[in-house]
């Protein structure tokens, strides 16, 4: 009977004992990169020593990670790593649109009802993520988990702060005209501990140092002083950059565009793990920190300037002291970290002409009166196109159904836009309603950034190399620089390796909470397996 019972025992399938399996993590870590691609590892990656290479190299690096959807925009990206769902679910289009309601531009975080909260100044305006359609991560942690977890979330940005933490957070701040700010939505005061941070570590305006090259010239990959960089006023296209500024808001302006701005967000958000004790009770916290300076230095200077590398350079060593003080703070095996990016960017188009390459700057006004004269041509009237936001093109109320409304009208308006220069495809917001039944791959991703009501009666497609931006270089389309970033999860649960598996920025939500054992309402991102030590998949639901 024993030995029969012993065979069963080798055939049978063998669940971990208690001891056995991993822990849950006390902290959830969530970083962005804001505007980092995914070939940066490869390019500038020898050169990382601090937290940047500690992920790389201990963590689960999933090399073939992509957006799958048109608009490679903050606010759409964001949401989705914290949702796990895609624009045309979560509702958030783009940085901003067209509201037909009102005839006005609205952000994705714009709320009149829910003011500033500021640490310093007053300061109008209100912030909230009432336009985000579903729950994040953040918000299933706070109704599924109890003890109920606090939710900390920090950025230069505030869609991307809010976007990471939801509808339900603890504590959320970001900066507004060169102060600190959070919204009524999530504190009716200033939060002690944050308040108390900015007391203990202020930036003292006076003496805020030049940006030098922290590393020797052989650490920087291509030239400096690219062609057709655009650096903001008052900086030069090298190095050292004065941060210094004639008043205090142009230096807090130029603080902004630094790496000493990611570096404080980090202590910050260190700091306030240590005050809050997150991490450190019988709930399983929550943290996320955006770090916007590469975005906002990569916009200037390209992915190919020493301006960028620096960033990263000094983001890798800020992260390795982050993790240092959550290693002793939390435990090296109590948290889990995953870092990613809410879209990539072009190189500058300049640059890619010179190399050979078809590349160039879409006329966005252009384009609208080329739609204008299609449209009038078609249907009569005038000022049939109202609003046009990034690739997005709104007519009149009315005029696109009688455009679609003539026989062969929408066919030669749709080949007016496609024979602008720059414009790889267009679609009409018919063609994009529903992304299963999408004819082709440009289709499907324009479809999946489509939200009815918030998108435009026409979506643009940008050919490679070609950009909606008049200077510099921005992101925003489903080329390969754009839609292709880095997903590495590191800590808790995690076992480490390069996995070439496909995966996708949505996949961070569920996967994570399949660590914390929670589901998630509304993901179509799936459950990155190949990530999880055995013991950690009994966790939560498949």
């Amino acid at each position: 009977m024993l030995a029969s019972m012993a065979v069963l025992g080798l055939l049978l399938p063998c669940r971990a004992r208690p001891s056995e399996a991993a822990r849950k993590p006390k902290l959830v870590v969530v970083l962005v990169a804001d505007q980092m691609r995914a070939d940066y590892v490869d390019l500038y990656g020898k050169s990382w020593r601090g937290g940047l290479a500690r992920l790389f190299t201990q963590g689960a690096y999933f090399t073939n990670a992509s957006y799958p959807y048109l608009q490679t925009i903050t606010c759409a990206g964001h949401a989705t790593v914290s949702t796990g769902a895609y624009p045309h679910i979560h509702g958030l289009i783009q940085n901003a649109w067209f509201d037909r309601a009102t005839a006005k531009n609205v952000s994705c975080t714009d709320d009149p009802s829910q003011p500033l909260v500021t640490y310093s100044v007053p300061i109008a305006g209100g912030e909230s993520p009432h336009r985000l359609l579903v729950s994040t991560l953040a918000d299933e942690m706070r109704e599924q988990l109890r003890p109920s977890p606090r939710v900390v979330s920090f950025s230069l940005k505030a869609r991307s702060a809010i976007m990471l933490a939801g509808h339900k957070a603890t504590s959320v701040a970001w900066t507004d005209a060169g102060a600190l700010v959070t919204s009524k939505a999530f504190s009716p005061v200033p939060v002690l501990a944050i308040a108390q941070h900015l007391a203990r570590f202020p930036v003292n305006w006076d003496k805020v140092p030049a940006w030098t090259k922290s590393s020797p010239p052989s650490a920087y990959a291509f030239t400096d002083e690219g062609l057709a960089e655009y650096p903001p006023k008052g900086w030069t296209p090298s190095f050292p950059h004065k941060l210094q500024g004639s008043t205090q808001l142009e230096t807090m302006a130029n603080w902004t565009r630094s790496p000493l701005a990611d570096d404080y967000f980090a202590h910050m958000a260190l700091q306030t793990v240590k005050s809050m004790k997150l991490g450190q009770t019988p709930a399983t916290d929550y943290l996320a920190i955006s770090f916007s300076v590469l975005d906002l230095v990569g916009h200037a200077y390209g992915p190919r300037s020493h301006e960028v590398q620096d960033v990263l350079l000094r983001l890798d060593k800020s992260l390795g002291r982050l993790f240092a003080g959550l290693d002793g703070a939390v435990g090296k095996n109590n948290y889990v970290v995953v870092l990613t990016a809410d879209h990539g960017v072009a190189p500058l188009p300049e640059q890619m002409t010179q190399e050979g390459q078809n590349a160039g700057r879409i006329d966005i006004p252009r384009v609208a009166a080329a739609l204008e004269a299609a449209t009038v041509k078609e249907i009569g009237g005038k000022n049939n196109v109202v609003a046009a936001v990034y690739t997005d093109l709104y007519l009149a109320p009315g005029a696109y159904q009688k455009v679609l409304g003539k026989p062969g009208a929408i066919e030669r308006v749709l080949a007016a836009l496609k024979t602008q220069p720059g414009v790889a495809d267009a679609f009409h917001a018919q063609q994009l309603a529903n992304p299963r039944v999408a004819q082709s791959d440009l289709q499907k991703a324009a479809a999946l950034s489509f939200y009815p009501g918030r998108s435009g009666d026409f979506v643009l497609v940008p050919a490679p190399f070609w950009l909606a931006a008049a200077a510099g270089t921005t992101h925003g389309s489903a080329n390969d620089y754009d839609k292709r970033v880095p997903v590495v999860f590191m800590g808790a649960g995690i076992k480490k390796g390069k996995l070439a598996v496909a995966a996708s920025p949505a996949d961070v939500a569920p996967t994570l909470a399949k660590i914390v054992g929670v589901t998630m309402k509304s993901a179509q991102g799936h459950v990155l397996n190949e990530a999880l030590i055995p013991s950690v998949r009994l966790f939560g639901a498949p």
